[in-house]
């Protein structure tokens, strides 16, 4: 195996299991509905269980929409991106990061999902003028690679146009 796909294959695997162990640890360790204060009231931690998408979205719908929606529709979606990811050695390191990062959070969801039939959600930030969704490990690592998906993508246009101006 060569050292690009050890790289990706550790990066997923870390992603997978940090969001893992913190879900392991907050079903063990944290009562449902609860809310605890991290950093005043700027960090809670809570212990939500998630039967939708994004902020719970879709929870209320029918089985055969939520199978469709949030199990068939991710495995096709990682599937295509991690044999992108495998394939494309055009990739940048950021970019294998970013999409490493995409893959392991959107695997580490969709394993709660096959195994608990929800996901759990356990961090929630209230910044008194702006306030998150409760969130989990995976959605923060699904958040860092599309941010830097975007950095990767502005960097890449700004030395397309200094390409252009030589």
């Amino acid at each position: 195996m060569n050292k690009r796909i050890s790289f990706v294959l550790f990066l997923v695997f870390l992603n997978i299991g940090l969001d893992q162990f913190t879900k392991h640890l907050v079903r063990a360790k944290v009562i449902p509905g609860s809310r605890t204060e991290i950093v005043g009231e700027i960090l809670q931690l809570m212990n939500v269980e998630n039967s939708g998408a994004f902020l719970g979205m879709g929870s209320d719908s029918h089985p055969t929409i939520k199978l469709i929606f949030l199990i068939i529709l991710p495995v096709i979606v990682l599937g295509v991106v991690l044999y992108y990811l495998m394939t494309n050695k055009d990739l940048d390191n950021l970019s294998i990061v970013a999409f490493s990062c995409v893959a392991g959070g959107g695997i580490a969801n969709l394993y709660d999902r096959f195994i608990y039939g929800s996901v759990t959600d356990f961090l929630f930030m209230d910044f008194g003028f702006v306030q998150t969704g409760i969130f989990n490990v995976a959605d923060l690592s699904v958040t860092t690679g599309m941010i830097l998906l975007i950095i990767t993508s502005y960097k890449q246009k700004e030395k397309h146009n200094e390409n252009e101006k030589v």
